[in-house]
């Protein structure tokens, strides 16, 4: 059984257990032979390597979608459980397109794919249309069997982390890592057991029901229990990591939130120190902060629309060093351009590890407007409500149509965009003062609701 609303604009997520069901190991089957097809590895008489996360309806989904694989005679390396950027790096490693079993943040009642090309290439949004017109029909006959091998590439994958930072020059550090029951705790002894760190581990046994709290680091109750841990135990910051373990968020020493934003200057400014006049990528609602400081350190801003396949995209076009956006997804063009909470946590370390400073006081370098956060809405007409705040703000700024509405004035901007994978509007505001952020945000937010 697959349901068409399972495809969204980067990847494929939906509900599988209860009532009402999306998608189910069927449809998992169905989907395995449309991506051979799709990508014509029958033909070419190629693998694909195949990651999932710790969700109790992974090992069910993946199992029936390697057979549909099997089933058209493209062979399948099973790394098992990994987290999405260890996928990342098996595509890469390996040269082999790449699918990873998870539903990232969502609920335990969800499950998805993710994928990529060869070499951890974003999939086109083409290609995912191919796949729904594809399983929206029976499953072709079997060809010949495909076979299916086991490899483990966690070594690898925390040899390549440290390959690109070393963390064995820093002060000690005392660090929070909340793995929220998620594929973090599974990785995380490989790449910072053996560092330089007094390790506080929280919720590091994988377990798909989230018994502690939701693996969505976005909301800001999933973030109190790590706050709570930096207090208790004087750590110098925290991390913490959603479901699949591809983002991290940052918590200081003061147990307040690191705004994703100012990470991605944090990092930015450091990676152009090592090449400077090079590209970095951020998304339409990236604090404005980012581009000021990547221009004042020599390098160049390529802005694009919210989402890792339309920033993955642009890393490869533009051959840029970093990427980051709002949500904690930060990329890599040493980590094949794909997005790695892991390594974003390692170059944070070392920063704050080669300095006597709290990381607020580094952070606070970086931080230059308001931010409102991301408020969602759920409407009934999505795109009457754009134009309607668009007459709104008409002739109050410079307008623009790239994800969702902009509209931008000399020390503000307002985002209202669709999401990509739920039916919601979301909301972002940003200003110089905190007064005028909440004054713009509350505007926009009544034309929205009303």
């Amino acid at each position: 059984m697959i349901t068409p609303g399972i495809f969204k604009a980067n990847d494929i997520r939906g509900v599988v257990t209860g009532p009402r069901p999306e998608w189910d190991a069927e449809g998992a089957y169905v989907l395995g032979t449309a991506l051979v097809d799709a990508l014509d590895l029958t033909a070419a008489e190629a693998s694909l390597v195949l990651g999932r996360d710790m969700r109790t309806s992974s090992p069910e989904l993946a199992r029936a979608f390697t057979d549909g694989v099997l089933s058209r005679g493209a062979d399948v390396v099973d790394i098992g459980l990994a987290s999405t950027d260890e996928l990342w790096f098996a595509s890469g490693h390996l040269n082999l397109p790449g699918v990873m079993f998870t539903a990232s943040h969502n609920p335990g009642h969800y499950n998805g794919i993710k994928f990529c090309l060869a070499g951890a290439r974003p999939v086109s949004p083409a290609l995912l249309h191919d796949l729904a017109r594809r399983a929206s029909h029976d499953p072709p006959s079997p060809v010949a069997l495909g076979t299916r091998t086991e490899q483990d590439l966690l070594p690898s994958y925390a040899d390549h982390l440290h390959s690109l930072v070393d963390l064995s020059g820093i002060r000690r550090l005392r660090v929070v890592a909340d793995a929220g029951n998620g594929m973090a705790g599974h990785i995380l002894p490989a790449v910072l057991g053996a560092q330089n760190l007094d390790l506080i581990g929280l919720y590091t046994d994988p377990d798909g029901s989230f018994p502690n709290h939701q693996p969505n680091p976005l909301e800001p109750e999933n973030l109190r229990d790590a706050q709570a841990a930096v207090r208790v135990h004087g750590a110098d910051l925290a991390l913490v990591f959603d479901g699949d373990a591809d983002r991290c968020f940052l918590i200081d020493e003061r147990s307040e939130v690191v705004s994703p934003s100012t990470i991605t200057a944090m990092i930015a400014t450091n990676e152009l120190r090592r090449e400077p006049g090079a590209s970095i990528v951020i998304n339409k609602i990236t604090s404005r902060a980012v581009q000021e400081i990547v221009a004042e350190a020599g390098g160049r801003v390529v802005v694009t629309r919210v989402g890792h396949t339309f920033v993955k995209a642009a890393m490869a076009e533009h051959r840029a060093i970093f990427g980051g956006e709002h949500s904690a997804h930060y990329y890599f063009r040493d980590f094949w351009g794909a997005d790695t909470g892991m390594l974003a946590a390692l170059h944070v370390l070392a920063l704050a590890g080669h300095t006597t400073e709290p990381l607020s006081s580094l952070a606070a370098q970086y931080a230059r407007y308001v931010g409102s956060g991301e408020i969602n809405s759920r409407v009934d007409d999505p795109a009457a409500v754009l134009d309607e705040v668009a007459r709104a703000f008409a002739g109050r700024g410079q307008a623009d149509r790239l994800d969702g509405l902009t509209v931008a004035g000399a020390d503000w901007w307002v985002n209202v965009r669709p999401s990509n994978t739920e039916p919601l509007l979301r909301l972002n505001v940003e200003a110089k003062t905190s007064e005028r952020m909440a004054a713009l945000r509350d505007e926009t937010l009544a034309l929205i609701r009303s």
